[in-house]
């Protein structure tokens, strides 16, 4: 039973399948000629009197097959050509004509029939064809009123789900916005209260202890002074040196806070004077470049650009372990751009930021002091490889405020 195969009677593709069909039509038509043909030369053997009935049944096949008056007419024009070619006198021929016609005009009867009925069918439909022409027209014009209504709803819900969407962005942004200022707030209280830490602790150990030593030595000088003058210069001197070192931790803590020098003579003796004093305390060496035009950002830029350098030189003291770092101030187009490189140890970005010590809230500060501003703050740093801290900030070359 197996390895049986069903053929395939009907082509597959249209180009087959129109060809297939033009070759069934051909041989319809072909038969047809034929029965027509042998239909009129049966209809002149019979006579003169004969009644062409036949005719008008070849009439109704050709129309069964989709035929029309003009195929028939080619039947009949080589019918023609048989039946004179087989007679040949001029009295016979005239009648045979007029048998001959007589068979045409019964066999394209029943076509004539149909158009006859076609063309009463279609005088009549006019004017139902055209009320329903009108009626297409008014459901087309309201049909297109419609679409339009409903592009407009499409658009009204659209524009609803959009300004939906934007309103939720705008809650979404604005609830992370303030979670992000009550982190702000959060790290401001902690630096404050780290730094007022810092400075009681530095307070207590350095400038207390040195008026303590001072008003000891103040003490045995008065008692020293009424019994003996002898050794009185030498403590002197040594109270004077204790004196000069609590107005130099004095002066230090004013620096930190707010340093005059960058008030009175600008930005660039600041930053010489802070690299200065950081090769003194730590013996990192120091460099600073500088364009002279940076003087004429306005005081709040000046300053925000020597905090960032404060906090950065703090931050290669106690962690970078470098034996240099640089200060680059430059103007790439509109904007001041400083860079402070260290060839340190560097660090994981990623793990600081992520960590909660000083290191990251340092970072966190100068990006927010360099934000307030209009500026961009980047770091670059891998183990290994030191650090770059890249400040950009608008040259606004306007009056200082």
């Amino acid at each position: 039973m197996g390895g049986l195969r069903t053929a395939q009677l009907w082509p597959a593709g249209p180009e087959a399948r129109r060809e297939l069909e033009k070759t069934f039509m051909r041989a319809r038509w072909n038969r047809l000629s034929e029965q027509y043909q042998a239909a009129l030369g049966k209809h002149l053997k019979q006579g003169a009197r004969s009644v062409p009935g036949s005719a008008a049944g070849l009439g109704r096949r050709a129309l069964a097959l989709g035929l029309g008056t003009l195929d028939l007419a080619r039947m009949h024009g080589r019918a023609m050509g048989a039946v004179a070619a087989a007679r040949d006198s001029g009295s016979a021929r005239d009648g045979l004509f007029k048998r001959v016609q007589a068979f045409f005009v019964a066999a394209i009867g029943p076509i004539e029939q149909i158009h006859d009925v076609a063309m009463e069918s279609s005088v009549r439909l006019q004017p139902v064809s055209q009320a329903l022409r009108q009626r297409t027209e008014a459901l087309a014009s309201a049909n297109a009123q419609l679409q339009e209504e409903i592009q407009r709803r499409q658009a009204a819900e659209a524009s609803l789900r959009k300004s939906r969407l934007h309103y939720r962005l705008l809650l979404d942004r604005s609830r992370l916005m303030q979670e992000q200022l009550r982190q702000l707030s959060r790290r401001i209280l902690l630096a404050q209260e780290e730094e007022r830490k810092e400075i009681s602790r530095e307070l207590h150990d350095d400038i207390a202890q040195t008026l303590s030593a001072i008003n000891v030595h103040l003490e045995t000088l008065s008692r020293e002074a009424a019994v003996s003058n002898q050794g009185l210069r030498q403590k002197i001197k040594r109270t004077q040196r204790l004196v000069t070192r609590s107005v130099d931790i004095v002066h230090r803590f004013a620096r930190q806070l707010r340093p005059t020098l960058l008030d009175d003579l600008g930005l660039i003796p600041a930053l010489h004077a802070l690299l200065k004093e950081f090769t003194k305390r730590t013996g990192v060496r120091g460099g600073l470049t500088a364009f002279a035009e940076v003087e004429q950002l306005s005081g709040m830029k000046r300053t925000v650009l020597y905090r960032v350098a404060q906090a950065a030189l703090t931050n290669v003291a106690e962690h970078a372990q470098a034996t240099r770092v640089r200060v680059r101030i430059q103007k790439p187009g509109g904007v001041v751009r400083m860079e402070i490189v260290d060839d340190g140890k560097g660090f994981d970005m990623e793990r600081v930021l992520l960590a909660r010590g000083r290191k990251r809230l340092g970072l966190l500060g100068m990006r927010e002091r360099v934000e307030m501003v209009g500026g961009r703050f980047a770091v670059e740093s891998a183990p290994g490889r030191g650090t770059t801290l890249r400040t950009e900030i608008p040259f606004d070359n306007g009056a200082r405020a």
